[in-house]
Order: structure tokens, then sequence, then C-alpha cells
């Protein structure tokens, strides 16, 4: 009974805490869905950015019933430096896997193409026209003019001029 009269405020502070983040959780939610619905987002695609939302949640989640807890700052400092240290070094070779995760989040909100648009990119070396087949969280996959796919990077799409054009297939009237 005594670990309930010495740690009452911080119980009290955890429940506040769980309570807020299972609110804000099911707001950010709700918004996203929103959003994906008056821009006409696919569902797959607003799932995986509400588990990045709802990742990013948790982490500060964490960092706040650390500090709840009592856990002094500089300890806290000091594990997460070691732990940054840690994941950058690991990272470096990741480098490219997290920019396109972060170009695919950003795509989702404010790209002005989606799936079914006709683009091309304008890349010196190796342009490319075709129609978006997918937008995934690391690359978009295009089909050609003669049916080639094509996967191509999301961080590349902010490094390129991209056009979206009309529709190039040609009007085919139906014969039997």
């Amino acid at each position: 009974m005594s670990f309930f009269e010495d740690f009452t405020n911080e119980i009290n502070i955890t429940g506040v805490l769980l309570v807020v983040v299972v609110i804000i959780r099911v707001i950010s939610t709700k918004l996203v869905r929103r959003f994906a619905k008056t821009s006409q987002r696919l569902e797959y695609r607003t799932n995986l950015v509400i588990k990045y939302i709802h990742l990013l949640i948790n982490i500060l989640t964490i960092i706040s019933l650390i500090i709840i807890w009592g856990v002094r700052p500089k300890d806290i400092v000091l594990a997460v430096s070691s732990v940054a240290t840690v994941a950058g070094v690991a990272m470096i070779a990741q480098w490219s896997i997290l920019s396109n995760i972060t170009s695919g989040v950003i795509l989702f909100f404010s790209f002005p193409f989606k799936i079914g648009d006709t683009i091309k990119i304008h890349d010196k070396d190796f342009p490319i026209s075709g129609e978006i087949e997918d937008i995934t969280a690391f690359h978009i996959i295009l089909k050609s003019a003669d049916g080639e796919q094509v996967a191509y990077p999301n961080n590349l799409l902010f490094q390129k001029g991209i056009s979206i054009l009309q529709d190039y297939h040609e009007e085919k009237e139906f014969t039997d």
C-alpha cells in the first residue's frame, strides 16, 4: 500500500497523460482520414501516415512518462544521446530509406499528382514519362507508354522537375 501513497501524484499524472494520448491519437487519426477523404487519397497510404503519426505520439509519451516518474533530465539526455549516436552510425547507410519515407509522407499531404495521373520527370540523364500506378512509402511505380514498369524513389521527386501531362493515350474507337 505504501507504493500508492508514495507515488499518488505520479500515478494521477500518468493516468491523465494516457487519457490525453488516447484523445490525441483519435483526433489525429480523424483529421488525417478527413484530409485523405477530401483529397481522394488511398486507404493504405492513409493508414501508413497514421502509423507514422502514432509512432511519433508514442515516442513523446514515453519521454513524458520518463520525466513524470522522476528520471533526471541529465540522465535522459545521456541515454538519448547514446542511443542517437548508435542509431546515427547505423543509419548513415540507411539515409536513403529515411529520406524516401519522409518524402512519401510529404507526397501524401502536398503533391499535386495522384494514382492514374500521367507525369513526366525531367531528369537530364534518365527522363521518364508514365502513368502513376502506385505511390508507396519508398517509391512511385510508373507505367511507361511501352508498358514498362519503373520504380522511382520518392526523394528524387523533390529534386527533379515534374510535369503533369494530359492523358496521352489515344482515344480509340472500339471495334469487335
